[in-house]
């Protein structure tokens, strides 16, 4: 825990860092703008989600509770029939904005005190700026640029 001690400082200046450069990087830049698509039908599908009491979660369609349920022919139909999907419901009102910026600026802390972990068994004291970027931008990459891959290949 000594690192948290020496890195301190580089630690919150890079959080900070990058949650201003992640936070104008997205005002400018349309990012995201086309990740998603409005459902068809909507109006319909939101009431009849209100009306079956569907609750904020991580929901699976067609689902199954168990991979022994995937041989079953019903269950091949379904899928085969369609849609396949999942779907994650949020609480009802406006998005709390605040909420998840502070939820984004404590993992960008929780990412650069890792970053320094590495950094200090990495390293010896006194390397030069090339290595500490070198290490310092390779850890940070693969959490910020590369965390996201799993989901485009699950979801």
């Amino acid at each position: 825990m000594s690192f948290l001690i020496d890195f301190w400082l580089p630690i919150l200046l890079s959080a900070v860092g990058i949650f201003i450069a992640s936070s104008v990087v997205h005002m400018v830049l349309p990012m995201h703008c086309s990740d998603h698509k409005g459902m068809p039908g909507e109006p319909e599908v939101l009431k009849s989600m209100r009306d079956q009491g569907v609750t904020p979660g991580m929901y699976a369609f067609p689902h199954v509770k168990s991979m022994k349920d995937m041989a079953d022919d019903a269950m091949i139909e379904k899928y085969q029939e369609g849609p396949v999907g999942f779907v994650t419901v949020l609480p009802s009102g406006m998005p709390r904005i605040g909420r998840s910026l502070l939820q984004w600026f404590l993992f960008t802390i929780f990412v650069s005190a890792f970053v320094a972990y590495v950094l200090s068994f990495a390293l010896a004291e006194g390397a030069t700026y090339l290595n500490v970027f070198r290490i310092a931008g390779t850890v940070a990459f693969l959490t910020y640029g590369v965390s996201g891959v799993s989901d485009s290949i699950w979801k």
